[in-house]
């Protein structure tokens, strides 16, 4: 065989595992109030990742666990929304914070949420369309050795995912929400939307949040994504 013949039929080979076996992460968000509802998505079944919310009271407890369980865990970093909904987000970096306000208060919220490989943004619909602080946070990310960013991508005018590269932090964003809504149908329908366009592109990284349908559903259809040809991986597969 010929080497340019062996290159083409490793390519069509890497071609047809990649679509045969379309790669799904999950990301479980806003974990870190109810005890209850964290030790349950830790208990999912496979490498689904957990999202805890720094200062908040089951932060440590939970990251702790999710960590002792082979569970990756991610901060799960607030960051200012278009909207004001009354919400008082522990370690929250917003705009009116200057340079050293967004390091301090990152640091802070990085060591309150122990074992994390990665920072996933939590709301940010306002503050990742600004660069100056997107980059400042990037910068601050990037000072803590190999830390990923996930993009929630709560606005389709983010800039984090360009900065995040732009400053060597490695970094992803969100394909699906799970849940837009607690609603047990619409769960279901996006779930299936997941799967979709995992065989689609290949790749997806999706995102839930610890609602009661959408830990039933997953306690149910996790354990059936091998046999429909899927493969759930960490989402630092994805990322990295």
């Amino acid at each position: 065989m010929t080497p340019m013949r062996a290159a083409l039929v490793l390519l069509l080979w890497t071609t047809a595992v990649v679509a045969d076996n379309p790669r799904i992460a999950i990301i479980i968000d806003d974990l870190g109030y109810s005890l209850a509802e964290g030790r349950r998505a830790i208990g999912l079944p496979g490498p689904v990742a957990c999202a805890v919310l720094p200062g908040s009271p089951r932060a440590e407890t939970l990251a702790r666990h999710a960590y002792e369980h082979g569970k990756e865990v991610l901060l799960h970093l607030p960051l200012q929304a278009n909207s004001n909904d009354g919400k008082d987000e522990p370690d929250s970096i917003d705009l009116d914070m200057n340079r050293a306000q967004v390091e301090d208060t990152f640091d802070i919220a990085l060591a309150s949420v122990p074992h994390a490989i990665g920072v996933n943004s939590h709301r940010g619909s306002l503050l990742t369309r600004h660069p100056g602080h997107m980059q400042w946070l990037m910068e601050a990310i990037s000072e803590h050795g190999q830390l990923f960013f996930v993009d929630s991508f709560t606005t389709h005018r983010s800039v984090a995912l360009q900065l995040a590269r732009e400053n060597g932090v490695q970094a992803i964003k969100r394909d699906v929400f799970l849940d837009p809504d607690p609603d047990p149908e619409t769960v279901a329908r996006e779930f299936e939307r997941m799967k979709k366009l995992a065989r689609k592109r290949g790749a997806v990284v999706a995102i839930g949040h610890p609602y009661p349908a959408t830990l039933a559903l997953l306690e149910q259809q996790l354990p059936t994504l091998k046999e429909q040809g899927f493969e759930l991986v960490p989402v630092s597969e994805l990322v990295r």
